[in-house]
């Protein structure tokens, strides 16, 4: 056979050399279309094709058919659902779904239009539309058996705007680019099934996850499994979610933890394209007049965002490591002797026994007296985060525990003989969550510790498994991007279980995981292009279902000595600055981060550190509303302008809740240019007036100012009075600022 170019093939994975042992189907004109139980089921056969440049019916090949479902929920939600493989029915139960209150299943009925089919809801108002009618035939098609036979299905869950599938991607009928429903079978039970919907020329993408990409992803295609990003700047990503937003006002929810590639309009220009790396397709298609009730659709498919504590709002300090009691409390009591606010100490790795040889207890040597020297940090305003994996080592004292009860996806007699070849660390099993037993020692692991008073785990890690291994319930291949929420989910339950605040500390994430705030952007460099990145990725992630997100300020490594290089002044105020209007704030990094051994700067980070806590009003009032609607703290421009064409292109600038513009500067030189979007701005710390729908060049910005805009008219809630941590907050001193004519702006 010879080889071909053509993208289909590639987008597929598919390895034309195999077709023997590999073959794909195309979906055909459904030969019945009927209603049953308040869904409608097409029945849709597929046909293998000939696996040629000019594909066409394989005829020596009998058909198989399919049961294709369309069901509808209120508000403006439809599901497409396929299963080819084993015919598993629909379901609305899965790890990833929970469903909220607003999710109301609705009926739908057949209207037939000539030989077409309208599908309708209750209401009387088209949600489908299925195009049976013949395509004309034309010169080149004659010579082809049956070459434009397609399944053309035109979806409309708002009940306007048109989401078609992309019957008709091709150069001519036997040359397909996209194909609207295909699926590909081998013999080695790896199918796979493609779904894909037409877009438009200028249509912008956004969403995804944590995607360190510009503003529009157009033209861009994602494998979505999740991995060590290893930094910020690159394809490799730690939460993926397979959840996009497209400028027509519209998202796809593809209900999946399998491994899956989705190309917005990337390997075609007139296709979003979907593989799953299961032959099924489930797809909830959601309408909405606004990005914010799309995400809010959404949501209420996968749930909300919870609430965090007060005090997770105050500064995190942290660095990688601190080693000694002695150490932690000598950074608290001078935090508190100079006046920094703080309200949370971290312990990365250097807490047990041995650096990194993740145990959950402390080395008692130096960490004498676990109890009492976290009561006496929090007797002094500091809480204790804690960090570790979810992985046991092969000389941990656990191991032996957690192979002989299974707590440890066991590996298979030829990897036990070889060796596992997970690449992350050195680690003998990953624990398995799949496995109730597991999870209950997994979560009595975690309460030891919250009961001597730590109140967060950084659930760090949990992008890789190890694929090698046997979990109870799941195949490694499922079980990889869906591990993030089953792993954050114990620890946040047992978290708020123990201490009654529910919160984690998290790296990757898939869908869902948004219910367990709160999550952060992993490893940085402590560079421009560091900080410019961590951004990029919180605005799609912000576009993706969640709420709560930070990142380490002032980035995690150095560059070119990754442990021990000097992090630039500017770099430092810069990014605290960006950190201040985060929903959330930490320090971190592979060196010492504390303000005081930059002492060039150490007096601006402390002013910016008060104002940090001054908006803490303003940010509770934003946080509540982001755990009831759409909304994130950190949003995109195009959240609340996505008519204006010029915001699909911006990823340096962002709304910090309702009322806030945020620009960080992110170079050496102190400039940049900001768009103000339609409005009236008043620029934060000057008072300056200014009107939107136009770019301002700013030069020479000092480097304890930052260019920063609120809402002409907004009411900020801000706290009037200094104070060391949150525990010192009476809310009830809370003042309204306003943003009128006398509002000369905020002095540092």
């Amino acid at each position: 056979m010879r080889p071909t170019n053509y993208h289909l093939f590639d987008f597929l994975d598919f390895d034309v050399n195999l077709s023997k042992d590999e073959s794909l189907w195309k979906a055909y004109r459904p030969t019945a279309i009927y209603e049953k139980d308040g869904d409608i089921c097409l029945d849709v056969p597929f046909q293998k094709q000939v696996l040629d440049n000019d594909m066409a019916a394989d005829l020596q090949v009998p058909q198989e058919t399919h049961r294709l479902f369309i069901r509808y929920y209120e508000p403006k939600i439809i599901r497409l659902y396929i299963d080819i493989v084993s015919e598993e029915p629909m379901s609305e139960q899965s790890e990833m779904l929970q469903f909220s209150e607003r999710i109301q299943r609705k009926p739908l009925s057949l209207q037939q239009e000539r030989a077409n089919w309208r599908v309708c809801s209750a209401d009387g108002v088209m949600r489908a539309f299925i195009n049976l009618e013949e395509a004309p035939v034309d010169r080149w098609s004659s010579l082809q058996p049956d070459p434009q036979e397609t399944i053309d299905i035109r979806l409309y869950p708002d009940g306007n705007k048109e989401i078609r599938l992309a019957a008709y991607d091709h150069f001519s009928p036997p040359r397909y680019d996209a194909l609207p429903l295909a699926y590909c079978k081998t013999e080695g039970n790896d199918d796979r099934a493609t779904l894909s919907f037409e877009c438009k020329h200028d249509e912008c993408f956004a969403g995804t996850g944590e995607r360190f990409m510009k503003m529009d992803l157009s033209g861009q295609t994602f494998f979505l499994k999740n991995q060590d990003g290893q930094g910020v700047n690159n394809r490799r990503t730690y939460k993926n979610i397979p959840f996009y937003l497209s400028s027509r006002m519209y998202g796809t929810f593809y209900h999946t933890c399998a491994y899956a590639k989705l190309s917005l309009a990337g390997h075609s220009s007139r296709s979003v394209q979907y593989l799953n790396d299961q032959a099924r397709i489930d797809a909830f298609i959601i309408g909405g007049d606004s990005i914010e009730e799309i995400i809010r659709g959404y949501r209420d498919l996968t749930g909300y965002p919870s609430m965090p504590p007060l005090w997770s709002f105050g500064v995190w300090m942290s660095r990688m490591t601190y080693f000694s009691a002695d150490e932690v409390n000598g950074i608290c009591n001078r935090l508190r002797e100079e006046h920094y606010p703080c309200d949370v100490i971290h312990l990365d790795t250097g807490w047990f026994k041995t650096d990194w040889l993740c145990e959950w207890k402390f080395n008692e040597e130096r960490f004498p007296n676990p109890p009492a020297f976290i009561k006496g940090l929090k007797d002094n305003g500091f809480r204790v985060s804690l960090w570790q994996l979810p992985y046991v080592a092969e000389n941990a004292e656990q191991i032996d525990e957690a192979r002989e009860n299974d707590y440890i996806g066991p590996l298979t007699k030829q990897q036990a003989s070889e060796g596992s070849n997970f690449s992350t660390l050195d680690y003998a099993g990953t624990i398995d969550f799949t496995y109730d037993k597991a999870t209950e020692w997994y979560k009595g692991l975690l309460k030891r510790l919250l009961d001597m008073g730590v109140t967060c785990i950084k659930t760090d890690f949990g992008e890789n498994i190890h694929m090698d291994a046997v979990y109870k319930n799941m195949k490694p291949e499922l079980l990889n991007n869906l591990y993030a929420l089953l792993y954050q989910k114990a620890a946040y339950e047992i978290t708020k279980e123990v201490t009654g605040d529910g919160i984690v500390w998290a790296r990757a994430a898939w869908a869902g995981c948004q219910r367990y705030p709160l999550h952060w952007g992993g490893d940085s460099c402590s560079s421009w292009d560091g900080l410019a990145g961590s951004l990029k990725g919180g605005l799609h992630f912000g576009l993706s279902g969640f709420a709560f997100w930070s990142h380490d300020v002032p980035g995690f490594h150095t560059l070119p000595n990754f442990m021990n290089g000097i992090v630039d002044d500017k770099v430092y105020v810069r990014w605290t600055q960006f950190g201040v209007f985060s929903s959330h704030i930490r320090y971190h990094g592979t060196n010492k981060r504390e303000p005081w051994h930059y002492p060039n700067i150490a007096t601006i980070v402390k002013k910016w550190w008060d104002l940090r806590y001054a908006l803490i009003p303003y940010i509770l009032q934003e946080s509540i509303i982001a755990t009831q609607s759409g909304h994130s703290i950190i949003e995109a421009l195009i959240f609340q302008y996505p008519q204006d064409p010029t915001v699909w292109h911006i990823d340096d600038e962002y709304f910090f809740g309702h009322d806030f513009l945020v620009a960080p500067v992110m170079n050496s030189e102190d400039r940049r240019d900001v768009y103000l979007p339609e409005g009236n701005w008043v620029q934060f710390f000057t008072g300056e007036r200014l009107t939107g729908n136009q770019w301002i060049h700013l030069d020479g910005i000092p480097l304890d100012q930052m260019p920063v805009y609120v809402r002409e008219g907004a009411q900020i809630p801000m706290y009037p009075e200094h104070v060391e941590c949150t525990d010192e907050m009476d809310l009830s001193k809370t003042t309204l600022i306003t943003i009128d004519e006398q509002f000369k702006g905020i002095n540092l």
